[in-house]
């Protein structure tokens, strides 16, 4: 494959995999991914900016073969993560003279996961730069977006600069320039909402941080290169803003209907008051998209049945799953229904109790929904559209 020159002598060399279902055995690909890397050749030295993923390390180095790469001064680590670092030892293998550039942390990261000599291995401190002749790379530590070992490269001579896993999409293409579209949209807030929205206070700072060296193109490590930084840098800052939108996200297992009934009447109820719902099946749903409705939710309403004296498992996971994911969400209830009896909103708040959100008062229903039961959850309504006037939400 040949390389794409992005600017200047600078060049994408990654590899997209259209074909990978999973992530990290955890996330479900919808249009595969992309591992991205880049090659800066300056007038002295040649750095490569990340490496690649190792089942696609063979086709790498092939590709820079094909391109006629025989010498390389620098590689450039800026994420221990090894979709990012699973190269190293094979690069260094082929180009002997190379030394790995990265900070302290990512230094331990490497010498553990890649075994990886530590002569081998240059560290940078923050601010520091690095000169390649007429090309100087700035090295920007980063930590927590989305490891504590991440950090950016700054080319500064053509004001580009890259962000490793912060600002990406899992996301493959024909073309290595981002479209801007509704779908690459989709995908970069689905990455969001799955690997960066517990670090969003982070998000936030280094956001603004790239923001204000107005760069020319932001080139990350998976999905498309940025022509038009502020298409993600707009969204990123919608994305980690500390206000959510006019909406109530609704999780819900229900084994015998009833606990689905409470959600549809909620639902119906809180529409007609102008208030945007998203229901979510956790049985049969995409756990990409209750993520990204946690991004914008405001409240959360999760229903589940009784289990034994416990909430149904599934139910359980997406407490788990919310609690890691730390949304902005302010306000959260639960409604539920069951047979013979337990704990079900009890194991369900705790989970929930590190967001510090504010609850109403929960619906357990014994068996089928009745009369008094619909009164109470006309009561839930108005404390969620109280709780969504009070925000400026309406």
């Amino acid at each position: 494959m040949k390389f794409k020159e992005i600017k200047n002598s600078i060049y994408y060399c990654g590899l997209n995999d259209c074909d990978r279902k999973i992530f990290d055995e955890l996330i479900p690909l919808e249009c595969g991914t992309s591992y991205n890397s880049y090659l800066v050749k300056g007038s002295e030295k040649i750095a490569l900016i990340d490496t690649m993923y190792p089942p696609k390390t063979q086709e790498y180095l092939k590709n820079l073969d094909e391109n006629n790469i025989t010498h390389v001064d620098y590689i450039i680590a800026n994420h221990g993560e090894q979709d990012h670092s699973g190269s190293i030892p094979a690069l260094l293998e082929k180009y002997p003279e190379a030394v790995v550039v990265t900070n302290a942390v990512c230094k331990g990261n490497i010498k553990e996961m890649l075994l990886v000599d530590d002569s081998k291995i240059k560290v940078i401190a923050n601010d520091e730069e690095l000169s390649l002749g007429d090309k100087t790379l700035k090295f920007i530590l980063a930590p927590g977006v989305h490891w504590p070992d991440t950090m950016f490269t700054y080319i500064k001579e053509d004001n580009v600069i890259c962000t490793c896993d912060f600002l990406g999409a899992h996301y493959t293409f024909d073309d290595v320039f981002a479209d801007d579209s509704k779908e690459l949209e989709h995908s970069a807030k689905r990455y969001y909402a799955e690997i960066m929205m517990p670090f969003r206070a982070m998000c936030k700072k280094y956001t603004k941080l790239v923001s204000d060296l107005k760069p020319d193109m932001i080139l990350p490590s998976h999905g498309p290169i940025y022509k038009n930084p502020d298409f993600i840098l707009d969204l990123y800052s919608d994305w980690s803003a500390d206000e959510g939108k006019n909406l109530v996200l609704m999780p819900y297992v229900s084994m015998y209907g009833s606990t689905e009934e409470m959600i549809d009447y909620l639902k119906e109820k809180l529409e007609k008051k102008n208030i945007s719902v998203k229901k979510f099946d956790i049985v049969t749903g995409d756990l990409g998209d209750l993520a990204m409705g946690l991004v914008d939710a405001t409240t959360i309403v999760l229903g589940s049945s009784m289990v034994l004296a416990g909430p149904h498992p599934m139910a359980f996971n997406i407490a788990y799953l919310a609690g890691i994911l730390r949304p902005k969400a302010k306000c959260a209830t639960f409604v539920g229904s069951y047979g013979w009896g337990g704990n079900l909103f009890g194991k369900l708040g705790e989970m929930l109790a590190g967001l510090k959100l504010d609850v109403i008062q929960p619906l357990l229903v014994k068996g089928k929904v009745k009369e008094e039961d619909y009164k109470k959850l006309d009561e839930m309504v108005e404390q969620i559209y109280e709780k969504h006037k009070s925000l400026n939400l309406l």
